[in-house]
């Protein structure tokens, strides 16, 4: 997992990077690699165009981490995320939320948990 998502991440960056020919001379400020012998591991980095990311977590199973940049409309974008056994589940203020449940469906679920499925005894025995 740490391996796909650095290799993810990079390729995000060098695309990123190709948009704007300032980022083409982005040197790498900071980078920070552990590996434990437990399977556990971290990693941080951070590039002089204002790119960061950070993760730690447990071999393939459990991962937890962030990244931010600056989009091409100059608007500050972080991402955080946690991804298991329910998947990949980020985080962030720019991400598109899904619109509320309506109230008549609320309603219809809560009738549906407080009245529950019962099978009906018919008068021939089935």
């Amino acid at each position: 997992m740490f391996k796909a998502l650095l290799i993810v991440t990079t390729l995000f960056a060098l695309a990123y990077a190709g948009g704007d020919p300032a980022d083409v001379h982005a040197s790498i400020l900071r980078y920070d690699n552990e590996v434990r012998p437990d399977g556990s591991y971290n990693y941080a980095y951070e590039t002089s165009n204002r790119i960061q990311a950070e993760e730690s977590g447990v071999g393939a199973a459990y991962a937890t981490g962030s990244y931010s940049y600056i989009s091409p409309e100059g608007q500050p974008i972080q991402v955080s995320y946690t991804a298991d056994e329910n998947g990949y589940q980020p985080k962030g203020a720019h991400l598109p939320t899904p619109p509320p449940i309506p109230d008549y469906i609320l309603r219809s679920l809560a009738y549906i948990e407080a009245h529950p499925f019962e099978k009906v005894q018919l008068k021939n025995g089935k």
